[in-house]
């Protein structure tokens, strides 16, 4: 049978477009049930901030010419990239735990 409305794949992977879905996924029912959207939600949030953090430090790398250059593009596509797979992987009903910021989402989550 169909359900109507957002499915957990659709719900977990819409987590990752903005920080407002993640926050609205925590929030609302029946979303915030559910453990694997509670990990997507709580996994994107806590990559936006990381991506905060990192910003000013990126900024700086830029600064350096050459070594710089290359660590700060590496950093940006790095970040780039594990968003990419956490969409990608989440609409796809996969789950993927980034390293260090994945654990503490497991927690909070509860799953």
């Amino acid at each position: 049978t169909v359900q109507p409305g957002l499915s957990d794949d659709a719900a977990s992977g819409l987590a990752y477009i903005t920080i407002i879905p993640a926050i609205i996924f925590l929030i609302v029912a029946p979303f915030n049930q559910k453990a694997k959207i509670r990990f997507h939600a709580w996994q994107s949030i806590f990559l936006g901030i990381a991506c905060i953090v990192l910003w000013p430090v990126n900024l700086v790398l830029a600064f350096i010419p050459i070594l710089g250059w290359l660590v700060a593009l590496l950093l940006g596509l790095t970040i780039f990239i594990v968003w990419i797979l956490c969409v990608v992987k989440a609409f796809q009903g996969q789950k993927f735990v980034i390293p260090v910021i994945g654990p503490f989402a497991e927690k909070q989550a509860g799953s």
